[in-house]
């Protein structure tokens, strides 16, 4: 199982247990700022910032 397939699973999990825990709109509120967050800080990036970001993501040498 690749590292992509286990965070999905651990997302869609984590997501019906606050469902089940929370309101549904916290829960929308909650998964909403999971992806705001990111995304705002990716495009706060310089383009610049960006291609050496993305260059060392194919490289292998992000995340590790």
């Amino acid at each position: 199982m690749t590292p992509h397939m286990k965070w999905s699973i651990a997302g869609i999990v984590l997501g019906l247990i606050l469902l089940i825990v929370f309101p549904w709109w916290v829960t929308a509120g909650i998964i909403f700022l999971a992806v705001a967050i990111p995304t705002t800080a990716w495009l706060m990036l310089d383009s610049s910032q960006r291609r050496r970001i993305r260059q060392m993501h194919r490289r292998g040498q992000l995340g590790r």
